[in-house]
């Protein structure tokens, strides 16, 4: 466990203590357990996303934003409310 003055360190020095966001895996949890009948072509992507944990990772040869990206491509079809919300957290992952 992190002391309060290490933490106030880091922040002197620049560095984020909390992540800026979720870890990849946990996020396609959510799709999962929201978009019932994935589109065939977002699943290869979706299961992908379950293996990640930041966008600096890599799955197999692949860059996770790639990943993010063909995910998103291939996501038109999923919908709603917690659709858009994922989809503009994972579209800010890869700017």
């Amino acid at each position: 466990m992190r002391t309060t003055d290490e933490t106030r360190n880091d922040l002197k020095a620049g560095f984020e203590t909390t992540p800026k966001h979720r870890p990849l895996y946990v996020i396609a949890a959510e799709i999962r357990k929201d978009w019932k009948n994935v589109y065939f072509a977002a699943v290869p992507y979706l299961k992908a996303l379950h293996q990640l944990n930041s966008i600096d990772d890599m799955f197999i040869m692949e860059p996770a934003d790639m990943i993010v990206r063909y995910f998103l491509g291939n996501a038109t079809t999923w919908r709603g409310e917690t659709a858009r919300r994922i989809k503009a957290e994972l579209k800010d992952m890869i700017k």
